[in-house]
């Protein structure tokens, strides 16, 4: 039960939280009362201590009416019986009782001090611990004092009742008056209480106000919240409705016009870029049959090389080489084209990932070998088979290998497969120069160089790694790259298994695990210093 109440609070407190993120309207009604419950809270305590010292102002100047009457009462019969030595306590207690009785505004106590066995006399059975120890020190010292203070009335037969409790001296008598304050604590419960349901109905109407005036302008931004999502799907159509000529009207038709800008803008790029896709496919088909022309030139001066002069036949050999990486270019802008085009297609069939990594590494090791790079294979003992296109994994591989060549320094070249129930992934692994932050994004968009200044010493096109990663996404796969300056780089391939199912996970991690280690060793070191 307990822990189902928990779960209950814990939801409802999430909700809210949520709720308070996610909603001007309900952080400015929620600040809206909290500042109202404080303001109507300070203003009721301070109405309260205005009211509470009003009334007890006005009892404090009835009893000292009242405690001056008393004294001129007894001032008379002290004066009438000083020469005989008569003890007017009860007389006078009598008498201020009878102007008391018919009102009951207040209960008289009366003390003879002079006297060793004196006795005090009450009227209405007052008990005598009605009058506080130090209202009467305050009184017995001083012949001609008088003062009030606030107490408790008691009685044989009654329950207590808050009291004003004033008392003054004449000769050797005290005289007290206690004045019940029952009807002045009725009169502050019940201000307390309209106070309290004011204060209540003020707070509840300031929340509604504020929920009323926040909601004409939350609406309008909500409003525009949805045309923007839906502009930033897509829709370049969608327009705000705008109504009358405020502020937030105005935010529609610069919204509205901002809309329309974006959308003559897009669609002038997407005719741009649509005229550049033709142009480039255009170009790339119309080059292919000079180009196959040529190259059956540049192929019959290359097999006759040997019978030319020395600077004829260099001639033809750098001939061959910038025809093979011409036709190399115009290979990867036509395939360019068809992923731009949407008309890349797969050829899915079941093999193992092992096979294609000894066949690229087949291709790509007498290259490592002349440039110093040794390469290290990491496969599992068992077949990894998943249903790829043999053509574009394989070019993908290829394209790593030769990338991690290019930039390996000439360093060990580690190339890693591995596979879960889900997925397959290929990891290629170098110790060259490593990445800066930020190109890990950067390395796959077309003919980007990490150092512009830096010459290619195997060749390539500049587009080897976009074209990959394209081929990567039309399996549904992923093409990540990690690295660090002077560290080197990681470039991972992760494949579904079977073709057309979604990828979750990779059975490889992005960053090499003896990085990782490193990193945590650090981390580990630096807490212990």
């Amino acid at each position: 039960m307990l822990r189902s109440a928990r779960r209950l609070m814990r939801g409802v407190w999430n909700r809210s939280y949520v709720s308070w993120r996610r909603s001007i309207q309900v952080r400015v009604v929620t600040i809206t009362l909290l500042i109202s419950a404080i303001v109507v809270a300070v203003l009721g305590v301070f109405l309260m201590q205005q009211i509470t010292a009003a009334l007890l102002k006005g009892k404090s100047e009835t009893a000292m009416q009242q405690l001056g009457e008393g004294v001129s009462i007894l001032r008379g019969k002290y004066q009438a019986y000083s020469t005989g030595g008569t003890d007017l306590t009860e007389e006078v207690a009598g008498e201020l009782t009878g102007r008391s009785a018919p009102t009951g505004l207040y209960q008289v106590y009366v003390v003879n001090s002079g006297r060793d066995d004196y006795r005090g006399i009450a009227s209405n059975s007052v008990r005598e611990s009605s009058v506080p120890t130090r209202l009467r020190e305050t009184i017995a010292k001083d012949p001609n004092a008088r003062a009030w203070t606030l107490g408790t009335l008691q009685t044989l037969y009654e329950e207590d009742q808050p009291a004003l409790i004033a008392g003054a001296r004449y000769g050797d008598y005290q005289i007290y008056y206690l004045f019940p304050l029952t009807q002045e604590e009725n009169t502050l419960s019940l201000v307390q209480k309209t106070l309290v349901g004011v204060g209540a109905a003020l707070v509840l109407l300031l929340a509604a106000i504020a929920s009323v005036v926040t909601r004409q302008v939350v609406i309008p931004v909500r409003l525009a919240a949805q045309s923007a999502e839906r502009l930033a799907s897509g829709r370049l159509e969608e327009r705000m409705k705008v109504r009358g000529e405020d502020d937030l009207a105005k935010l529609g038709r610069s919204f509205n016009d901002m809309a329309t800008t974006l959308q003559e803008k897009i669609s002038e790029l997407e005719g741009l870029s649509q005229v550049q896709r033709q142009f480039v496919s255009d170009v790339s088909h119309e080059l292919r049959t000079p180009l196959t022309t040529m190259k059956i030139a540049a192929d019959m001066l290359y097999e006759h090389r040997e019978d030319f002069q020395s600077m004829v036949g260099r001639s033809a050999e750098l001939l061959q080489s910038q025809m093979e990486r011409f036709e190399s270019l115009l290979s990867d802008l036509l395939e360019i084209s068809r992923h731009d085009a949407g008309a890349a297609t797969l050829d899915s069939e079941p093999l193992d990932m092992r096979d294609l990594v000894l066949a690229a590494v087949g291709d790509v090791e007498d290259v490592a070998e002349r440039r110093g790079s040794k390469i290290v294979l990491q496969l599992p003992g068992e077949a990894t088979v998943a249903e790829v296109d043999r053509r574009r994994v394989a070019r993908i591989l290829r394209n790593l290998l030769f990338n991690a060549v290019e930039h390996g320094d000439g360093k060990e070249i580690v190339v890693t497969v591995a596979a879960d129930r889900d997925a397959v992934a290929l990891a290629v692994r170098d110790h060259g120069t490593g990445l800066k932050p930020g190109e890990a994004q950067m390395v796959f968009d077309r003919f980007w160089r990490a150092d512009p200044s830096r010459a290619r010493t195997i060749g390539g096109t500049g587009l080897g790694l976009s074209i990959s990663r394209e081929d990567a996404q039309l399996h549904g796969g992923w093409l990540q790259a990690w690295g660090e300056s002077g560290v080197g780089s990681q470039f991972r391939l992760s494949l579904p298994r079977v073709a057309g199912e979604e990828l979750r996970g990779s059975p490889l991690p992005l960053v090499p695990a003896e990085v990782e280690l490193t990193r945590t060793y650090l981390v580990d070191l630096e807490v212990a210093e």
